[in-house]
């Protein structure tokens, strides 16, 4: 039995393979223009890399921003369900997810069945998102993947007031012609960051352990900050940014499971 997860992100398409309940495949694609080409082309990467072909799948469930164009797809599920049943099979004693995309953030809070309990999204703007941080690493010239060993060298943060994407690259601007140090600059992003991310966690309400998932996570300056803020360790899966899809094919699984 083979089934397929797809989540259709902002920036990723990312697809993972189940086959008797394990992962055969994971894929991640930039998501680029076209939701609906990028969902074809991260399946069939997936197919490839799991030597199988599309009628070898019994069954896709599509999740992301970007489902409603997964044509394959037998059924669509909210990006919250699938990232709460990806960490879960992943930690089952994880009752706190926070994921951190593209474009958006959420927190999870789960039971001990991994169902949602509830949950809070900023899905307005990109503050705090892996876009935000791209957009800062540009302004600073400075590799989006170096930004949280740069942070290490900071002996203090640089305050940033503003979250709003607009206000807070004229701010680092300015800082940066103002001389201050591009580590403490950094440091003071992922701090703001966290703090954001922080106050959504208490809204939902935090419970331990902590998970996080998403691109945002393989930035361990954002996680070493948001640890400090939570007082407490997060686990990083080794691959944050699959477990939307991994949720999707777990969920494909039970799915068939129920209709046989």
């Amino acid at each position: 039995m083979a089934v397929a997860g797809i989540d259709i992100g902002s920036l990723t398409a990312d697809v993972v393979i189940l086959r008797d309940g394990e992962i055969i495949s994971d894929v991640i694609i930039p998501t680029g223009s076209n939701s609906r080409a990028a969902a074809d082309r991260a399946l069939e990467a997936a197919l490839e890399q799991a030597s199988l072909k599309m009628e070898d799948l019994d069954y896709i469930v599509a999740t992301g921003y970007g489902r409603a164009n997964v044509s394959r797809a037998h059924k669509c599920v909210t990006e919250i369900t699938c990232h709460g049943r990806g960490a879960h099979y992943l930690d089952p004693s994880v009752r706190t997810v926070i994921d951190i995309g593209g474009q958006d953030s959420k927190v999870i809070r789960l039971n001990e069945r991994g169902e949602v309990q509830d949950f809070a999204m900023n899905d307005k703007c990109a503050a705090g998102t892996g876009r935000f941080l791209e957009v800062m690493a540009h302004a600073l010239e400075v590799d989006l993947s170096e930004m949280a060993s740069i942070s290490e060298r900071a002996s203090r943060s640089a305050p940033i007031s503003s979250m709003c994407t607009v206000f807070a690259e004229s701010e680092v601007v300015s800082l940066i012609a103002q001389g201050v140090p591009r580590e403490e600059i950094i440091s003071g992003l992922h701090e703001a960051i966290a703090g954001r991310t922080a106050g959504m966690v208490f809204r939902v309400g935090l419970e331990k352990e902590v998970m996080m998932t998403g691109g945002v996570a393989k930035n361990r300056g954002v996680v070493k900050s948001l640890e400090k803020k939570l007082q407490c360790k997060i686990i990083v899966p080794p691959e944050p940014q699959i477990i939307g899809a991994l949720g999707a094919a777990l969920l494909a699984r039970e799915e068939l499971e129920r209709s046989r």
